[in-house]
């Protein structure tokens, strides 16, 4: 069969396409609705995304996908922002951006389109390779994470991650002669800091708040470890988040945190949840 395309019918040459200037710009015109709009953009973008590597993790760069949105603020006279805009400036990092490039990104959102303020935010799994407790067996581990930025008069920047942990309830253990219930936990926060902050340090802050960390492989040997050292390291949902909180803290890169834990229960069809918000700016 032919790769060809033939037209059922011949038709008349048309006309060249006119020059975008010629063209009415329905989004650049007015509006009387006296409305303005916080955030107007694009969401759900696809593109990738490089990510250096610490020297503990062996150096080098991680590229993976990152679910993009972007938006600016318009103001109450202009009937409608320009789409196309955002996704021009993006695709100016024509092979991938990094975590550096973002808040040259948002700027020149804000600038391009005209606004006030402008918002970017880059969410995607993030891979570190752990090794089992006993034996040493390699697996990769899969994190959520993410970059928001907002460019105003100043730049604000945050970086979230979210780690899976085992948690292990200390009344379970203090009222049964054997045994106590324990499930999967998600360990989250979201960071602004001072300096140089790689996932991995922030991922290893999470893990150690919780009963136990996760891995990708465990032979029988490591299955016995981690079960007992969760058996002796019980802890609530508000543990969790409070000795979350005790190590954040501590870091002084970091100068705000939001942090959360939920506590998926296995022997209840709710889940336990806490959440504390810090700014150690202005915390006396």
């Amino acid at each position: 069969m032919s790769s060809s395309v033939k037209s059922a019918s011949p038709s008349a040459p048309s006309s060249p396409s006119a020059p975008a200037s010629a063209m009415p710009d329905v989004q650049g015109s007015g509006d009387l609705r006296r409305v303005a709009i916080d955030k107007v953009g694009v969401k759900n973008v696809t593109y990738p995304i490089r990510l250096l590597r610490p020297p503990s993790a062996g150096g080098g760069e991680q590229t993976t996908v990152a679910t993009i949105d972007m938006y600016v603020s318009l103001p109450h006279e202009k009937k409608g922002t320009h789409m196309s805009r955002f996704m021009e400036v993006l695709n100016s990092y024509d092979q991938a951006f990094s975590p550096a490039d973002i808040p040259a990104i948002t700027r020149t959102i804000r600038d391009r389109l005209g606004a006030s303020d402008a918002h970017f935010s880059a969410s995607f799994t993030y891979f570190i390779k752990k090794f089992a407790p006993v034996t040493g067996q390699p697996s990769l581990m899969d994190y959520q994470a993410s970059f928001t930025c907002a460019a105003g008069a100043t730049d604000d920047f945050i970086l979230g991650v979210k780690a899976p942990a085992t948690s292990l309830c200390p009344c379970s253990k203090e009222i049964s002669q054997y045994g106590a219930h324990n499930q999967r936990c998600l360990v989250e926060a979201r960071v602004r800091f001072n300096g140089q902050l790689w996932i991995e340090d922030l991922v290893t802050t999470l893990e150690k708040s919780a009963s136990m960390e996760l891995f990708g492989v465990l032979k029988r040997p490591d299955e016995k470890f981690v079960t007992e050292r969760a058996y002796e390291n019980p802890k609530f949902v508000e543990d969790i988040v409070r000795d979350l909180a005790v190590a954040l803290n501590n870091d002084s890169r970091i100068v705000w945190y939001n942090i959360a834990s939920t506590n998926y229960e296995s022997i209840h069809s709710h889940d336990a949840y806490a959440e504390i918000t810090r700014d150690k700016r202005t915390a006396p």
